[in-house]
């Protein structure tokens, strides 16, 4: 969690709440607002000019969503759409900055979170401009065992195939096809439709 819900409340956060699918703010608006899950599921989404979707990121409870437009006074480079029912806090970009100036130790925890945000962007764009759909599969199911602090040797991958075409600028039809082969290679294990890596 990046600022107590308890400081959030009193300092004027409203609690709002988003249907699955519902778009809680899109690609182009300009900022107002610093938003952090109470529970549930946010993704980011960018959509190129010819229709294509890419997911940027996805949010769960406790954490913060669509910030970096807030320091830079810029607008969303993506949508932020519920994944699922989300409840989440609202509150006014002013009010957050005074939060930050005021209370340096969470200053220092987005310092800290978009730094590893850089890094793994990074990671995923070395990913993307591999021309191999199972390297670019690879690097995405690691990197969200990494991001999650998942040791254990199999989990279960909480994400669609679409969901994982999205975020590795692959096609459905590739990236079925592609985990079909790293299921015969025993890099993944696929039972009842469901991923573990």
């Amino acid at each position: 969690m990046q600022i107590d819900t308890k400081v959030l409340a009193e300092l004027g956060g409203t609690i709002r709440t988003a249907k699955k699918g519902e778009t809680i703010f899109a690609q182009g608006d300009y900022p107002h607002f610093y938003f952090q899950i109470i529970e549930g599921k946010v993704k980011m989404i960018s959509t190129t000019s010819e229709g294509k979707e890419y997911i940027q990121g996805i949010f769960t409870d406790g954490e913060s969503f669509g910030e970096p437009p807030l320091f830079v006074n810029e607008v969303y480079p993506a949508s932020a759409i519920a994944s699922s029912f989300v409840n989440y806090y609202r509150l006014p970009v002013s009010v957050f900055f005074e939060i930050l100036e005021q209370n340096p130790s969470i200053l220092m925890i987005f310092t800290r979170i978009f730094a590893r945000r850089i890094y793994n962007k990074t990671l995923s764009v070395n990913d993307l401009i591999t021309n191999t759909p199972e390297f670019r599969i690879f690097g995405m199911l690691k990197n969200y065992k990494k991001r999650n602090c998942i040791t254990d040797e199999r989990v279960l991958i909480p994400f669609t195939r679409q969901e994982i075409a999205h975020f590795t600028g692959l096609r459905v039809e590739t990236v079925i096809r592609t985990l079909r082969i790293m299921k015969e290679e025993k890099k993944v294990i696929i039972e009842n439709r469901k991923l573990y890596f």
